[in-house]
């Protein structure tokens, strides 16, 4: 199934019926997840990835990261919790340190002592010369001493091999739903989370029209570079390996014929199909 027929399969699913019965119903009925403005509805999995969402550009991306303030609140009822994982092979850029040869600000007396000096260096060669009018240069006076500029720009970022810390979240499946409301100053938001059966797909409504952006920032799951100091480094280094080896030897099992290993070896040339082949390759030449 693509994921085109699977939103239209869940935007029929979600939307309720212009006849459904609204009597004892407190707030919007009938519900409609597409025509209705004031309401956001996802879908998302076990980790708060979004699956479906009206705005495509949402697909992939993570809950938390849309809306702070639901996973904020869904991490403190116990819905989702909040897991550590590392990365031992991570890559963290450098930020080096470019010195520049450009020039410093210069006072009054240095360019007097620069035009002292380039009075006499060209006094003393053009005497000997005799071109000291020809070869006169103002210009020269206040650019008598070349400086290289250092350029600043690099080809690419710097890149080291780190140890990371990310957050990862996991749904607790012993909750199926849950409803809360958020209140963000003069507002407050109202949403309600079902678990979808025989899946571990999680629906997820959230009142649209209260903004909480300022009372709860985005939770991101970006990582952030471990730093161990010397002691801690150096036993992390003796304690890293590349790949673990078994704690016993199996070299025997009991649903295994020992008779079907290593027959290559027992391999013989078959001298039919040698002498087919020589008549075959002498035909050809003929």
């Amino acid at each position: 199934m693509t994921l085109e027929m699977l939103e239209k399969r869940f935007w029929s699913i979600a939307t309720q019926a212009n006849d459904t019965d609204c009597s004892g119903v407190e707030g919007l009925c009938p519900l409609s997840c597409t025509d209705n403005p004031d309401v956001n509805c996802y879908v998302i999995d076990s980790n708060g990835f979004i699956i479906i969402s009206k705005d495509r550009t949402d697909v992939g991306r993570f809950l938390g990261k849309i809306d702070g303030s639901v996973m904020s609140q869904l991490l403190k009822m116990g819905m989702f919790k909040r897991v550590l994982l590392y990365d031992y092979q991570a890559m963290c850029k450098v930020n080096p340190h470019y010195a520049s040869g450009a020039r410093p600000l210069l006072s009054p007396f240095f360019n007097l002592l620069a035009a002292l000096r380039w009075f006499l260096s060209n006094f003393l060669l053009h005497f000997f010369s005799a071109r000291f009018l020809l070869d006169f240069n103002i210009y020269s006076l206040w650019h008598s001493d070349p400086f290289a500029e250092a350029n600043k720009k690099s080809k690419g970022d710097i890149l080291q091999p780190c140890d990371t810390e990310y957050p990862s979240f996991v749904y607790e499946p012993s909750i199926k739903e849950t409803n809360s409301m958020i209140k963000c100053g003069r507002c407050q938001k109202m949403f309600v989370i079902n678990q979808i059966p025989d899946s571990n797909l999680l629906l997820v409504v959230i009142q649209a029209d209260c903004d909480c952006s300022r009372q709860y920032v985005p939770i991101t799951m970006e990582p952030k570079e471990v730093k161990y100091n010397a002691s801690v480094k150096c036993d992390r280094m003796r304690s890293q390996k590349i790949r673990r080896r078994p704690e016993s030897c199996h070299a025997y099992h009991p649903q295994e014929n020992a008779k079907d290993c290593g027959g290559a070896a027992a391999i013989s040339l078959s001298i039919m199909l040698f002498l087919a082949c020589l008549s075959v390759s002498a035909l050809i030449r003929r």
